[in-house]
């Protein structure tokens, strides 16, 4: 049963949305600072590979632990709560690993960030499908995705400014996290709470007047009717519920793509691009420049993402992501090997950040913000996110390694073959999402 097709107020919604989505700036923020800063830390910390591998990916380690708090607190607390502890995380970190004097100190306040990271990650697309009209929902989620990329591609311009103001430039770079942390912190005090999660804890009267908000009183009643009558088919005892045979289906196709997205591979080239590019004798200077350029690609095609993800829906898109990779690492890694001028490398580089952009980037978390039963979600989301964060760091943990035993082309090839898998798992398991209430999902993804 359609029960979302009353006025809303999508001014209000977007407003708050993109208050939400400051936690994706700042993911972007931690994602790509270390990509400009690691030339500067090998030297400052005199890294070995395993090193480097650790230092990249303790950002993933802490992003595991903040998910599994922000599950919990969120479906305790609420959303909102939740948020506002992401961001102070955030705030202390960012000022922290500017100021750390060794190595160790440097990595527990990556830590740090990382929980900030996980917790964000894991809110910010839950938070926004709960408020979000069945309509424009993945649209919606993916502003996320879109201050992701934005907090990808400012960072990396601020990182190119700052290459030249000698061996502390990487000081600066994590220190002015500290900003767009602050703005997080006071926007989060403007948000109201999610209704889903205050009818999951009995507040009709708190869920009514945010869904007034949202749509208008006609509407509010309507959605309370949607929600409130939607059988709850599964037990709510604790992790009991989350991996019930009713769940599971749901579960195993939201940590598969989480996974997926991780693995197959671009993370490295957010990552390391200094490394890949130094491998065919691109300087320093070209390097950083072409970390703006992908933050550049990343914005455009993102934004072309938002535009088509409730139009051509998530199934195809992902889809064509998968095996369009799967074709642009094999011919990347081809490329490497032969030590081909960097500008080809550039090229196929930029394919490959184009298309992730537009498929696997912003609906894998859309997808995992809408398949879960309601009153499991903040569970289930922070498990599928916690499996995802764990990819990462394998991820980022062993492309030094590999590189330096295989070569740095010699991953692209693991990574080829992750892709078209993925694209076989997609094409058998994953059904389309777009246009229906996250009710309806909840019958759908669940086993009866």
């Amino acid at each position: 049963m359609q029960i979302v097709s009353e006025k809303y107020n999508h001014k209000y919604i977007i407003f708050i949305s993109f208050i939400s989505a400051l936690g994706g700036y700042l993911f972007g923020f931690d994602f790509a600072v270390i990509s400009g800063a690691l030339p500067f830390l090998k030297t400052q910390f005199e890294l070995t590979a395993l090193g480097e591998g650790f230092l990249t990916g303790s950002l993933a380690l802490g992003c595991m632990a903040g998910s599994v708090v922000a599950g919990r607190l969120a479906d305790q607390y609420g959303r909102k709560p939740a948020l506002l502890i992401a961001a102070a995380i955030f705030a202390m970190s960012s000022i922290a690993m500017a100021l750390s004097g060794n190595l160790t100190i440097f990595i527990v306040f990556r830590f740090a960030a990382g929980i900030g990271v996980g917790m964000s990650s894991m809110l910010s697309p839950l938070y926004i499908s709960e408020i979000s009209p069945a309509a424009v929902r993945g649209r919606n989620v993916a502003i996320n995705q879109l201050t992701v990329v934005l907090g990808i591609l400012i960072t990396n311009l601020v990182n190119y400014s700052l290459a030249d103001n000698g061996p502390d430039a990487w000081r600066w770079m994590f220190g002015l996290g500290v900003v767009p942390s602050a703005l997080f912190l006071l926007g989060v005090f403007f948000l109201p709470e999610s209704p889903r999660w205050q009818m999951s804890k009995g507040q009709l009267d708190n869920a009514m007047k945010t869904f007034n908000k949202i749509g208008g009183k006609e509407t509010a009643m309507k959605l309370i009717a949607g929600v409130d009558h939607h059988p709850q088919q599964i037990n709510q005892s604790g992790n009991n519920g989350l991996f019930s045979k009713a769940v599971r289906p749901a579960l195993l196709i939201g940590v598969t793509l989480a996974v997926f997205q991780q693995l197959c591979g671009i993370n490295v080239v957010f990552n390391y691009t200094s490394t890949i590019f130094s491998s065919v004798g691109a300087t320093l200077d070209r390097q950083l420049w072409e970390t703006v350029i992908i933050g550049i690609v990343n914005t455009l095609f993102t934004l072309l993402a938002m535009w088509q993800v409730d139009k051509l829906g998530r199934k195809p898109l992902i889809m064509y992501g998968s095996i369009v990779l799967s074709v642009s690492y094999l011919i990347l890694a081809v490329l490497l090997r032969n030590q081909a001028p960097a500008a080809w490398i550039s090229v196929f580089v930029l394919l490959a950040i184009a298309v992730y952009a537009t498929s696997l980037a912003p609906v894998t978390w859309v997808i995992i913000s809408e398949i879960f039963p309601n009153h499991i979600r903040g569970k289930a989301s922070a498990f599928a996110i916690l499996c995802l964060w764990g990819a990462y760091f394998i991820l980022v943990f062993t492309f030094p390694l590999l590189a330096k035993s295989l070569g740095t082309y010699g991953p692209f090839y693991l990574y080829s073959g992750i892709c078209l898998l993925g694209f076989l798992f997609i094409r058998y398991n994953v059904k389309e999402t777009k246009g229906q209430s996250l009710e309806q999902l909840e019958s759908n993804f669940s086993a009866h």
